[in-house]
């Protein structure tokens, strides 16, 4: 591993002002590093360790996709099924969207609905269920030509789980938790967001506001309820996540020697189907620029430097992370942060994909540090502009 990871980290804690990390490293099927940094809340002395749990968010999309894989293996499915042919009451905006979305469609955020369309029914939690939300659908107007045009969004993900339970006749948290969770070995992570503080060792939630970074007080109130855990809702720790990754890696193939899937499935899974377009990053961070990017079946894949990165982020009212695995290595990096910082987590994967890559030294926290005051001065800037107006 990179020679003084464990003082990079706590340097990335204070730089950024994050209470507290949990970080799996995995390299060639083994687990190199699952360990917690700082603490699970601010004003406490309780530390981070492998087993806390942390909100993973959106980082739960490729349980979701990997558990239809596993359905397709299965015969019970095809990925270019049509959605009504397993959900024959699904509705959108268009009859002809509704009648040929497909469950691959499903996962890749190109159905013509607006970006994050329906969020607003997910958060704050409700009494709504999947399909009564799903049942809404249809009121959200379609602003893109179908299949024309990446707008994340995380209602369709919700019809995935739907369609998990039709198929097989058991809930999305109940499947991911019998099929993938007990298969893997991942004991201690949690497929319902609702028993977060049910936790005896879970981390609390953190944000900066007004401008001082603080402990989200109503984390359960103004976040996601069980309906929307397919989308983000899964709690997970650095030990399983660990295991997560050298399974992915290996092509389904769990550290304990289980097929969870067979190789086929990770062609599909980790098959960019919808290009997202690159964005042009700022000089200081020039080595982390993309030559490409684009969204699989709930993972995303890009470039850093030569080697193809497979992963996903995840970001939910005070909770960020990044999970980064790249194939050709066979190395998998997970961070899990209590504070909405994305600054810190690719300070340290960076980094890790660096010594691991043999790319040529940067540093990474001094970058993301520099760009992080230039932005502030970018918003002051701005927002004095703006005072100059009125």
């Amino acid at each position: 591993m990179p020679p003084g990871l464990d003082q990079y980290i706590e340097n990335v804690l204070k730089t950024f002002e994050v209470p507290g990390v949990s970080i799996s490293i995995v390299k060639d099927g083994k687990v190199l590093l699952a360990k917690g940094y700082g603490i699970k809340k601010l004003g406490g002395n309780n530390r981070v360790d492998a087993n806390t749990l942390f909100s993973i968010a959106s980082n739960s999309k490729a349980f979701t996709a990997t558990a239809l894989a596993i359905l397709v293996e299965e015969g019970k499915l095809k990925w270019d099924d049509r959605v009504i042919d397993h959900l024959p009451w699904f509705k959108m905006a268009d009859s002809y969207v509704s009648t040929n979305l497909t469950v691959r469609d499903l996962l890749v955020h190109h159905s013509g609905l607006l970006a994050y369309s329906g969020d607003l029914m997910l958060f704050p939690p409700s009494t709504y269920s999947r399909r009564e939300i799903l049942g809404k659908l249809q009121k959200l107007p379609l602003v893109h030509d179908f299949r024309s045009t990446y707008a994340y969004d995380n209602i369709l993900y919700l019809a995935a789980g739907e369609v998990i339970k039709a198929l097989s006749g058991r809930e999305w948290e109940d499947f991911v938790k019998e099929r993938i969770f007990d298969k893997v070995g991942m004991p201690g992570s949690v497929s319902r967001h609702s028993e977060f503080g049910n936790r005896p060792n879970i981390s609390a939630a953190h944000d900066r506001i007004n401008g001082k970074v603080g402990l989200v007080e109503d984390y359960m109130e103004q976040n996601i309820g069980d309906a929307s855990n397919a989308a983000g809702g899964i709690l997970s720790n650095a030990n399983d996540m660990a295991n997560w990754m050298i399974t992915q890696l290996d092509s389904g193939r769990t550290p304990s020697g289980l097929e969870l899937f067979k190789p086929a499935s990770t062609n599909q899974l980790w098959k960019v189907i919808r290009p997202i377009p690159v964005s042009k990053v700022s000089e200081g961070l020039k080595p982390a620029q993309m030559d490409f990017f684009g969204y699989a079946l709930g993972f995303r894949a890009y470039n850093y430097q030569k080697y193809k990165v497979v992963g996903h982020g995840g970001k939910l009212g005070g909770f960020v992370s990044q999970v980064a695995m790249v194939p050709d290595l066979m190395l998998g990096i997970t961070v899990l942060t209590n504070q909405e910082s994305t600054a810190a987590y690719w300070s340290i994967i960076y980094h890790v994909l660096d010594y691991y890559e043999n790319n040529p030294k940067f540093d990474w926290l001094k970058a993301f540090s520099d760009e992080q005051i230039l932005s502030a001065a970018r918003l002051t800037e701005s927002q004095n502009k703006n005072l100059i107006k009125t």
